[in-house]
């Protein structure tokens, strides 16, 4: 592990056109008082989206509506009667509100809060004057509390989770270590000073801001409340940064001198951004057309991080969580997940500058083994120098979807997959579930970091179709004021030794009628359709049980995931066999 972070390249070279080299003073008088909240400003936000002719909504109108939930992304649901359902931003469940029509489809309509008639209890003042209708779209929940925002997120990932994977299942936010006192030292509220990277965008006046919500509209927001104080210091709304077309603020957590970064995108980007974005050149999450050109004007290339126990050197380009307590929250819930044991083996796809390759090294130890998947080059060589002193840890510079349909994962016993909000890819769920994964040495834990709930439950059912259990779900408050939360899953999946052990049992039991009679590994719930799936593998030990699970899928016509109905979760009794009657 490098003792030493890389020393700052370069002074402060803030340019006044993208190339220069003096600083350029202050805009005097740039920042300008906002519209107060209320209808201002949305005509320009609700000028793109194009309004059906026969719609039932008109864009501009207003409706009086209660809100009933919450929705991804932000929103809160209202349903008129006998009207589409219409999104609404600003509001909270319970309320009656007028909603401002931005945008009309033929199913749906969205609209922003401008009037408050029924105030929930949860309702606060939004600290920052620029989130309200028309205003910055970087936060959503300014005007809850944040008790109440992490009950909308839960209930959020909850929705994902039965929609789309059929699972029911109550889940709880988790507050991060220091929302309450330590980030909350700038402003004197909690759940602000937490971003440590943010991406600012430049107008055709070189002023840096950030985007309206749905709109490519620059807001002069002057200051970002939610940033963290060393991105504030900078000042970077203060400057003129014509000729840019994003600003990208990063800052490290450790700490070091000068340890932070300022990167300019020249405006050429944007007129390639359409051509490489079709081109779907896969960058693993990071956003940037494929051909822009960088220029680091400000600090250094390489920021320092300390989380778990170590100082990580990580690319001022590259992925590292945002908030300063969930880099070490999200590594203790994923050895949590996976709890490794000396000599296992390790796969950490999607694995960045190696946080979570790192955590379980050295508990797997030098008898054990640890590989990781990178796409990002710098991020590959931050990992293999951030853990050059544990040589059972390597990294493969490789496109995730790649190394799988060539063949060059190796086995492990315990996998972590940390991708971009896009989900786990095809390929990888397919190489989970693969029944020759489960031949050869199969995986039988998985710790799947997640930040986006819809394709976090997406995966979920397509590795529970694989024969993977949800073990547990925590998730977490990364982003408050935000409607971003991050998720850990723990999956597990029944060995096929399992599978032929608890066959030899059955037999050994002396049961007359199999046929009456399923088999399950107590501790082990939704296995199913691997029990299905792997019915003639059982042959070997006990064949009526593989003829009872084939003719019990055909009989009652429900598909695998009815042959096991009621399965019973008997954590305390993991290992042990249970076996009763058909029900």
């Amino acid at each position: 592990m490098p003792g030493v972070v890389p020393s700052a390249q370069g002074g402060r070279r803030r340019p006044g056109a993208v190339g220069g080299v003096a600083p350029v003073a202050a805009r005097a008088g740039s920042v300008t008082a906002p519209p107060e909240p209320g209808r201002q400003g949305l005509d320009d936000a609700a000028a793109g989206p194009v309004q059906q002719a026969d719609a039932p909504f008109t864009v501009g109108q207003d409706v009086e509506v209660t809100i009933e939930d919450v929705a991804q992304g932000g929103w809160c649901v209202a349903r008129p009667a006998g009207l589409p359902v219409m999104f609404v931003r600003h509001a909270l469940p319970g309320e009656r509100v007028v909603a401002h029509v931005t945008e009309v489809t033929a199913k749906f309509a969205r609209a922003d809060a401008v009037d408050i008639l029924l105030e929930s209890k949860d309702r606060v003042k939004a600290p920052c004057v620029h989130a309200r209708p028309g205003g910055c779209g970087g936060c959503d929940w300014q005007h809850a509390t944040l008790p109440a925002q992490r009950s909308l997120k839960a209930a959020v990932v909850g929705q994902q989770l039965r929609r789309l994977a059929g699972i029911d299942r109550e889940v709880t936010v988790e507050p991060l270590p220091g929302d309450a006192s330590e980030t909350a030292a700038t402003s004197g509220t909690p759940g602000l000073g937490w971003r440590t990277r943010v991406q600012f965008a430049v107008d055709r006046d070189g002023v840096a801001g950030l985007r309206g919500h749905r709109s490519h509209r620059v807001i002069d927001i002057g200051d970002c409340l939610i940033a963290h104080q060393a991105v504030r210091d900078l000042d970077i709304p203060g400057d003129d940064w014509s000729g840019a077309a994003t600003v990208e603020v990063a800052v490290g957590g450790a700490e070091s001198t000068e340890n932070f970064a300022v990167t300019v995108v020249e405006e050429a980007a944007r007129r390639q951004q359409g051509r490489t974005q079709k081109a779907k050149s896969r960058q693993e999450g990071s956003g940037r057309p494929a051909n822009s050109k960088r220029t680091l004007v400000e600090g250094r290339a390489y920021l320092a991080e300390r989380a778990a126990g170590r100082l990580w050197q990580v690319s001022a380009e590259g992925f590292w969580q945002v908030h300063p307590a969930a880099a070490d929250a999200l590594s203790q819930a994923v050895l949590a997940a996976l709890d490794p044991k000396p000599g296992d083996t390790v796969l950490d796809l999607y694995c960045g500058a190696g946080l979570f390759a790192g955590v379980v090294a050295p508990l797997v130890g030098p008898d054990g083994a640890v590989t990781g998947v990178e796409f990002d080059s710098a991020a590959v060589k931050n990992a293999r120098q951030n853990l050059s002193d544990y040589p059972w840890v390597k990294f493969e510079r490789s496109d995730v979807a790649r190394a799988v349909s060539e063949g060059g994962l190796p086995p492990a016993r315990l996998v972590i997959a940390d991708p971009p909000r896009a989900g786990l890819a095809r390929e990888a769920v397919a190489y989970l579930n693969a029944a020759r994964v489960a031949a050869e040495r199969p995986a039988e834990r998985f710790a799947y970091v997640s930040c986006d709930p819809a394709t976090l439950a997406r995966d979920l059912a397509l590795l529970i179709e694989g024969g993977w259990t949800l073990e547990d779900l925590r998730a977490f408050d990364a982003f408050p004021m935000t409607h971003h939360v991050e998720c850990v899953a723990t999956l597990t999946r029944l060995r096929r030794v399992g599978l032929a052990r608890a066959a030899s049992r059955v037999g050994r039991l002396g049961i007359a009628r199999p046929a009456c009679h399923v088999v399950a590994e107590a501790g082990i719930a939704d296995q199913q359709p691997f029990l299905h799936q792997d019915a003639k593998g059982l042959g070997a030990g006990l064949p009526g049980v593989a003829v009872v699970l084939a003719e019990r899928r055909d009989r009652r016509g429900g598909g695998a995931r009815r042959i096991l109905p009621g399965h019973d979760r008997l954590a305390q009794n993991r290992g042990e066999l249970h076996v009763r009657p058909w029900v």
